[in-house]
């Protein structure tokens, strides 16, 4: 029986997948509406579209194909036809196809504020499965160092001896493109405390890739900083928000002025515990995108309980709850609580992401030290066997 289902099944699979590699499309300079489409075929067949470098669509075999003859101008007849050839499908439904995913992802390019990573109700690929032979994103802790009212201790400085140089991190932005890593997340520390953090992300702008960044937000106060970082090409931050500061709040709302998809990080502890219910509030009055949760001690069955009401409240304030983005050193990640497993058990840690230390040593996650060898000098395929491990 197994054998009969495998023969009807593959009636509608192409005979040859589409050659893996990375295609490229710019609207002409003349166009009334400019955007970039950069499409990576996996040698599996699926793909992953980003648009206007800062969204991403995980495409299954199907819908990557049809971003495929998008991008190369394709004229519907010759994709029609190539289509209902492939999957034995009729050059009318083939057309539908086509129609329907083309309309999908110019629904895309017109929508204002995306999330970086969208799901639509297209034929797609769920995020993280396949077999991927690269990680969809890199979380590259630029510096541990922290500001000076910080504890110096939350962040584990003694597990570096150095920083990298400018030209160190536009190699590995350089390395993580050829490799086909579509998302960047610049983190700490506090990242903001590096002179060049601007140009690093200007140089993954420069690739097409999507990148974040996560910081305490005080630096972004300052408008000519503000601005300078909107120009880099940033295209989604994480505010780690301190609810019992003024001045933390006047940074959030001066972020969210902006058109920047901006998440709000709140650390669960016993001083703002009391505050939770307006903090979640309002993040809902500011105009926040959406809100991440973690506390500061996941054993404490206060706070584990306060998370998981704090949850129903972003339901509530009928806001997306990002769970798989990293926070900042002093917080407990809340992927073990969202997930019901103990932390350094990740889904998608060593395989969908990754985690850059700042002399470039490769971890399978935040929080989990298994060094699987550096982004500068480690072969690339040891890294990727390794996390896998």
């Amino acid at each position: 029986m197994n054998k009969l289902i495998e023969s009807i099944s593959s009636l509608f699979k192409p005979t040859k997948l589409l050659p893996a590699g990375l295609y490229h499309y710019q609207s002409p300079p003349d166009a009334e509406q400019q955007y970039r489409l950069h499409l990576r075929v996996a040698e599996d067949g699926s793909g992953l579209l980003i648009i206007n470098a800062s969204t991403i669509l995980h495409l299954n075999q199907t819908a990557t194909e049809l971003a495929y003859h998008l991008i190369q101008g394709t004229s519907l007849e010759n994709t029609a036809r190539t289509i209902a050839s492939r999957y034995k499908i009729s050059r009318e439904d083939a057309k539908k196809d086509f129609y329907h995913f083309r309309g999908k992802i110019q629904a895309l390019i017109e929508a204002p504020e995306l999330d970086p990573v969208s799901v639509l109700d297209i034929s797609r690929q769920d995020p993280y499965s396949g077999g991927p032979t690269a990680p969809y994103r890199l979380d590259c802790a630029l510096t541990y160092r922290l500001p000076e009212k910080s504890n110096p201790d939350l962040a584990p400085r003694k597990r570096v001896d150095r920083e990298l140089s400018t030209e160190e991190w536009f190699t590995i932005i350089t390395r993580a493109w050829n490799l086909g890593v579509p998302h960047l997340i610049f983190t700490g520390g506090e990242p903001t405390l590096r002179d060049d953090l601007i140009p690093i992300i200007q140089k993954a702008e420069e690739n097409g890739q999507v990148t974040g960044l996560l910081t305490d937000g005080y630096k972004l106060v300052d408008e000519e900083y503000r601005n300078n970082l909107l120009e880099s090409g940033l295209d989604h931050l994480l505010f780690a928000l301190n609810p019992r500061e003024k001045e933390s709040w006047v940074a959030l709302q001066a972020i969210l002025n902006e058109d920047l998809f901006t998440t709000v990080h709140i650390t669960i502890n016993s001083q703002i515990l009391p505050i939770l219910p307006q903090t979640i509030d309002q993040c809902r009055q500011y105009g926040a995108n959406a809100i991440s949760l973690s506390t500061t001690d996941p054993k404490d069955p206060t706070l584990a309980d306060a998370l998981i009401k704090a949850r129903s409240m972003v339901a509530e304030a009928d806001l997306p709850l990002k769970w798989d983005l990293p926070v900042p050193y002093s917080d407990h990640n809340p992927v073990s609580i969202e997930l019901e497993v103990d932390q350094g058990g990740f889904p998608g840690a060593g395989r969908a992401y990754f985690y850059v230390e700042p002399d470039g040593d490769v971890l399978p996650g935040q929080g989990n030290n298994k060094v699987l060898g550096n982004m500068l000098s480690t072969d690339w395929r040891r890294i990727w066997e390794s996390g896998e491990e």
